[in-house]
């Protein structure tokens, strides 16, 4: 699929980028909440590859949180996957044209593709939070590799063909709209102080100050009641790398 390249209308908002993130089509949908999703996305997988790779098969209570904290990586990935395919994708499928459609046919597939990749991974955690096996380790370090890889390819194409069709199809009321029903419905207020956290964590203060300030206050107070406990629960998991 060709994207023109598309000069920014003084009433579209500036883009987020983030490291790691290949591109930011202009347009009128503002996505700032999906790229600081990917960002967390990649920089998980990141982590997850070198702790594998550092964290001895013996230390019990490190794998335990590092199960732990894929259980919360695996769950926001799969949410947010289900928020695209169940009214993302359908909503441009009925506005794109035969080549946009092709590109959202593939994005369906490459969430397939992804599905058993992070069921085998957790398992892997799963084996390591209870017995020292050093084989298992090893497994688990390739699984999460060829994960981050895989990840890595659909997270690219999503953000240089499929929100190109985002910005060519949608108006940013239409986003608010998927966002409501789609990414934020079903999330308690426990899964969202969790989420705040997580999606913030990393990303330079100037950014996340923008960020939370679009999303409003509550996310504001989330984001201060939970940021320290989450850093300590972070350093804790990932203390080998």
């Amino acid at each position: 699929m060709t994207i023109e390249k598309t000069t920014r209308r003084p009433e579209w908002p500036v883009q987020l980028r983030l490291p790691g993130q290949p591109a930011a089509p202009e347009g009128p949908v503002d996505m700032h909440a999906m790229y600081v999703m990917h960002h967390a996305f990649r920089r998980d997988l990141i982590a997850f590859a070198a702790a594998a790779q550092a964290t001895p098969s013996a230390d019990r209570e490190t794998w335990r949180r590092l199960a732990a904290r894929w259980e919360l990586f695996s769950t926001v990935l799969h949410h947010h996957h289900s928020g695209e395919d169940a009214g993302l994708w359908p909503l441009l499928m009925q506005r794109a044209d035969a080549t946009g459609r092709q590109t959202l046919e593939a994005m369906e597939a490459e969430h397939g593709e992804i599905d058993p990749l992070l069921r085998s991974c957790a398992e892997g955690f799963a084996r390591l939070a209870e017995v020292d096996d050093d084989d298992a380790r090893a497994a688990l370090a390739v699984r999460l590799v060829a994960t981050k890889e895989r990840l890595a390819h659909h997270l690219r194409h999503e953000e240089t063909e499929a929100i190109a069709l985002v910005q060519q199809h949608l108006t940013e009321e239409d986003w608010v709209t998927l966002e409501e029903e789609h990414f934020r419905s079903g999330l308690s207020t426990k899964q969202m102080y969790r989420l705040v956290g997580w999606a913030a964590y990393g990303i330079p203060d100037e950014v996340r100050r923008d960020v939370l300030a679009k999303t409003g206050l509550p996310f504001v107070v989330l984001w201060r009641l939970g940021r320290r406990g989450f850093a300590r629960r972070e350093r804790a998991a990932f203390r080998y790398c």
